[in-house]
C-alpha cells in the first residue's frame, strides 16, 4: 500500500517517468596497491542485470595519465556498446561504496 502511494506521488511530481529504462553499471576500480581485480570480482558477484563499466578501458588512450575522460565520440561508442541509450536512466555503483562510481556518473 505504501509503495503504491509512493509510486503515485513520484509519478504525479514527474520524478519518476513510467517509460524510462535503467541501466545498472558496476564501476568498481581499485588502487593498484589493493591488488584487487574489479572485472574478476564482477564475474564472481554483481547486482543481477548489472553491466561492467571498465574505468580504465573507457578512457582517453592518447594520454599517459590514467583513466582520463575520453572524447565524446569514444565515450558514446563505448556506452552504446553496453546497450545504453540517451533516454536511459543510469544507476552506478562500485565495490567500495562511493569511490569510482562518482567518476563514472560525472
Amino acid at each position: 500500500m505504501a509503495s503504491a502511494l509512493l509510486s503515485r506521488t513520484l509519478f504525479a511530481h514527474r520524478l519518476l517517468k513510467p517509460q524510462i529504462y535503467f541501466s545498472v553499471l558496476d564501476a568498481s576500480w581499485y588502487m593498484p596497491n589493493e591488488q584487487r581485480n574489479p572485472l574478476q570480482e564482477f564475474q564472481v558477484a554483481h547486482i543481477p542485470g548489472a553491466l561492467f563499466f571498465d574505468v580504465d578501458g573507457i578512457s582517453d588512450r592518447t594520454t599517459n595519465l590514467p583513466h582520463m575522460l575520453p572524447s565524446e565520440e569514444a565515450f558514446a561508442a563505448a556506452v552504446s556498446s553496453l546497450g545504453i541509450e540517451n533516454k536511459d536512466g543510469i544507476v552506478v555503483y562500485d565495490g567500495k561504496g562511493i569511490f569510482s562510481a562518482a567518476r563514472v556518473w560525472w
